[in-house]
């Protein structure tokens, strides 16, 4: 009876974080350290529902159970753990650093067992705060702070990328909130919340594989061509890159080192490119930005910046770019730039001394 309970109780999370489960056994597009924090926080969120509902259990009766403060301190540290998590996965090249906080609130949570220093349970079986018993809402705010900042100054989020992850933001500090004003019987809306969240991250991450590209995480062709119509008024120029020597590094030292020269480039680009400078990976070693509102100053600028990142590097690229003219559009202005890239890129083999056809890169 009491199995059933939970289930007819939790039937949409369960629901949810089996089909989460099953997706995630067949996924051929995330990388396996990405699909692991995902099915970990899945796994925290049905732990953490189970202790709820036990919780809640022991919480109406009118005697007190030795088991009810351990399941308080496990709700608290998982709620804390989920965020962080959350966290790792909508950013995943943080350090494990970020988790010490989280960490320290599991230890003081379950140092409170016996200490009440957070929280305290009376023989009448009544709950009540110690003098750090907002400890893991002041952890849990750190991190949505702290997730915030991530989320507005880290240049590789794109601006249309915004709204569905302040979509997630929102809702997890509603989730946080309410319980404070209404009580832990609202405990229900965060882990469910939270599991449609995931879901709904794992599909914009889905979404993310038709607009970039899969090795250096660029914007690829399929997203040049839609933002070049969709963007056609507002770009006022274009630069094209392209790696000088892929070919020989891929007959010498074979594709793995080709595939690293790439993602190296990629770096730089980012390193070099501003939030109105948008960037893709054309295909093999061409890549191109279109620049939205930029003045020629700023392109050069760009280029200047492009050329001081490579040159930190073992690799070198050549760079082209176009200014928008009277009657000029984003075809013809990569036209133009390709045109001063291959003057570029000649002009690198006769400088290096090699012979080369351009079809060799």
């Amino acid at each position: 009876m009491m199995l059933w309970d939970f289930i007819a109780d939790n039937w949409t999370l369960i629901i949810l974080l089996v089909g989460m489960g099953l997706i995630l056994r067949t996924d051929a597009h995330l990388e396996h350290r990405m699909v692991r924090r995902i099915a970990l926080v899945t796994s925290l969120l049905f732990l953490y529902s189970v202790s709820c509902y036990f919780e809640g259990m022991l919480g109406n009766r009118e005697v007190f159970s030795p088991v009810r403060p351990w399941l308080v301190a496990v709700n608290y540290s998982l709620v804390t753990l989920i965020i962080v998590n959350i966290i790792m996965i909508l950013f995943p090249m943080q350090k494990f650093w970020v988790y010490t906080p989280a960490v320290i609130n599991v230890i003081f949570c379950f140092v409170s067992i016996p200490t009440e220093i957070v929280f305290g349970i009376s023989e009448e079986n009544h709950f009540a705060r110690g003098p750090l018993g907002f400890l893991p809402y002041v952890v849990n705010g750190l991190y949505l702070i702290y997730l915030v900042s991530c989320l507005f100054f880290r240049r590789r989020t794109q601006k249309e990328d915004y709204p569905i992850l302040v979509f997630i933001l929102m809702t997890a500090v509603i989730c946080l909130i309410v319980p404070l004003f209404l009580g832990s019987a609202n405990s229900g809306w965060f882990y469910l919340t939270m599991a449609i969240d995931v879901m709904i991250y794992y599909v914009f991450l889905l979404q993310q594989y038709t607009k970039r590209d899969a090795l250096t995480k660029l914007l690829n062709r399929q997203s040049y061509v839609a933002d070049a119509r969709s963007l056609k008024e507002n770009v006022t120029a274009v630069v094209t890159m392209d790696m000088n020597g892929l070919k020989r590094l891929n007959d010498n030292n074979g594709h793995t080192e080709g595939d690293k020269a790439l993602k190296a480039l990629a770096e730089c680009f980012w390193k070099a490119a501003k939030d109105n400078q948008r960037l893709y990976r054309i295909g093999g070693d061409e890549y191109a930005a279109l620049c939205v509102g930029n003045s020629e100053e700023d392109v050069k600028a760009f280029v200047e910046r492009i050329r001081l990142e490579v040159a930190k590097t073992s690799y070198s690229c050549s760079i082209g770019y176009a200014m928008r003219g009277e009657e000029s559009n984003v075809e013809t202005m990569y036209r133009e730039a390709d045109k001063m890239l291959y003057e570029d890129k000649r002009q690198y083999y006769i400088s290096s001394g090699q012979d080369r056809r351009r079809k060799q890169s």
